[in-house]
């Protein structure tokens, strides 16, 4: 079998509100993530998407400069599943990072679900350090077309930037 590299440049960009359908969301995120985007509007977070050059999002996630006190909170990162685990989550959370230090603040910190670890591997490379737990929770939708809470423990790692 055949090998080939694909050497294809990306953009870091804020999201918009017409990209939301395109990113296979459910209902539920769709709607927090409109949301999020009206809080970017009053500059209380970024919201930042990766686009392939016909300007398709490609992964997109967040910074909520709100908390913690000095630094600022990483969230909702997503890489389409099909280009994970090629560089686009760390583009992604340095462009993050970068909009961070941009305000003055020099501390970031992200939570990732005891559920799902493997994101958690990408941010300690990055020099990301766990600094904690809490108790998260969530609205998904239920495959019966039905909305529930989901709840876990959430892995809090830090960053001096």
């Amino acid at each position: 079998m055949a090998s080939y590299d694909i050497v294809l440049r990306l953009t870091v960009r804020d999201l918009r509100v017409e990209d939301l359908p395109t990113l296979g969301e459910s209902p539920t995120k769709v709607v927090s993530m409109e949301g999020e985007l009206a809080r970017a509007r009053r500059g209380e977070v970024d919201y930042l998407a990766v686009c392939t050059p016909s300007d398709r999002p490609v992964a997109y996630g967040a910074v909520d400069y709100t908390k913690p006190a000095g630094g600022a909170t990483l969230y909702q990162l997503t890489v389409l599943e099909p280009l994970q685990s090629c560089g686009i989550g760390t583009i992604l959370i340095h462009a993050l990072e970068d909009r961070i230090r941009a305000r003055g603040l020099r501390m970031a910190e992200l939570g990732v679900d005891d559920a799902s670890p493997r994101p958690q591997r990408l941010y300690e490379r990055l020099g990301y350090a766990v600094s904690g737990t809490e108790l998260g929770s969530w609205d998904v939708d239920a495959p019966d077309g039905s909305v529930t809470r989901y709840e876990t423990t959430i892995t809090l790692l830090r960053k001096a930037l």
